[in-house]
């Protein structure tokens, strides 16, 4: 019996492999949607091509298996790249009814306040991250991911895979 669930086990890895494969290549590219005046198309070019502020190198220690490890992220601060798309405001006031929902190809969602990720330094800390340890990110992680690394609890805010961050203003 245990041989069989083995072998069931590794085919249907194998099959949710093959799908999520599957899906990412058809996948629209990563992009900044919604209530902004520029919307972008997220890439490794233009995220390389920010400044050295806006570049984002954080030390991160996960448990996986029991043990800690500890492992370094590159990429861009979610501020610098919600700065280029800018906010399109109607009204002065705004930023302050605004959020940032980020979502992943699977469709987990995580939500920031914009006061949030421009006034706190937990939100400043935000980041799309491309590199981990020098290396493209993992298969399982996907070409982009976004890493809240200010969070006491970092899992919930991480997004693997991300596939969109929307910018809405909450309007009455």
């Amino acid at each position: 019996m245990n041989g069989r669930r083995r072998a069931l086990s590794a085919l249907l890895w194998a099959c949710t492999a093959a799908s999520a494969q599957e899906r990412a290549a058809d996948a629209p590219p990563e992009r900044i949607v919604g209530d902004v005046r520029q919307p972008l198309v997220l890439g490794l070019d233009l995220l390389r091509s920010f400044d050295a502020a806006a570049q984002r190198s954080v030390r991160v220690t996960r448990e996986a298996n029991g043990q800690q490890r500890e492992t370094t992220l590159r990429g861009v601060a979610l501020r610098a790249l919600l700065e280029r798309a800018a906010l399109a405001e109607r009204d002065r006031l705004d930023w302050r009814k605004t959020v940032v929902v980020v979502t992943a190809r699977d469709g987990y969602r995580v939500v920031f306040s914009w006061p949030e990720l421009f006034n706190t330094e937990a939100g400043t800390a935000v980041m799309v991250a491309y590199e981990r340890d020098g290396q493209a990110l993992a298969a399982s992680e996907g070409p982009l991911t976004l890493e809240a690394p200010g969070d006491i609890r970092a899992g919930p805010r991480h997004v693997k895979w991300l596939e969109r961050i929307e910018v809405r203003i909450l309007r009455d």
